[in-house]
């Protein structure tokens, strides 16, 4: 997901929340799910990403899989693994990507939490829907801004046209008035 020409600041790694991110939850596919959700009530984490023992990303468990994949099938915590309710091949962003390429890759495919990876695929970061909010808004502002110009721009010289009729109808109006 390379972006063509990115402005400063809209890649994932330049993100104030990609730097202040602690450290993803991971867990080896063999850990007990009975495991992995403690650490997840513990750290306060709604998912565990599954990694190799290169470090790298082969899966995702969220709270929502453990609800539906676990409890609602009945299974037990302590003898099911986390490869047997992951999401296998979750997508994954790279570091220097393009947020709002992200942000609209989540939205449209529904899904809350994007790992992030650097050049050798080592997660480094997880986002959710969350830390997309707070580039959202000034984004959104930023291209509204835009939108506007090149729009005032584009039709600058309708603008001059209807000025000029609105100041010469008022001028007339006037005129008209005081005569």
């Amino acid at each position: 997901m390379a972006a063509q020409a990115q402005r400063p600041g809209s890649r994932l790694m330049d993100r104030p929340e990609y730097k202040s991110k602690q450290k993803p939850l991971t867990r080896s596919p063999e850990t007990t799910v009975f495991d992995a959700v403690g650490a997840m009530s513990e750290k306060n984490y709604g998912s565990v990403i599954i990694v190799d023992a290169d470090e790298k990303v082969i899966g995702v468990v969220t709270e929502r899989d453990v609800m539906n994949k676990l409890v609602g099938k009945g299974l037990d915590a302590k003898t099911t693994k986390l490869s047997d309710i992951m999401t296998t091949d979750p997508r994954l962003a790279r570091e220097t990507d393009d947020m709002t390429d992200w942000l609209r890759v989540m939205s449209n495919e529904r899904f809350r939490r994007l790992p992030v990876v650097d050049e050798d695929g080592r997660i480094k970061a997880v986002f959710t829907q969350g830390d997309f909010v707070s580039y959202s808004w000034p984004e959104l502002i930023y291209q509204a801004r835009n939108m506007a110009t090149a729009n005032v721009t584009r039709n600058f010289p309708f603008y001059l046209i209807g000025g000029g009729i609105a100041l010469y109808s008022i001028i007339m109006v006037v005129l008209v008035n005081i005569l």
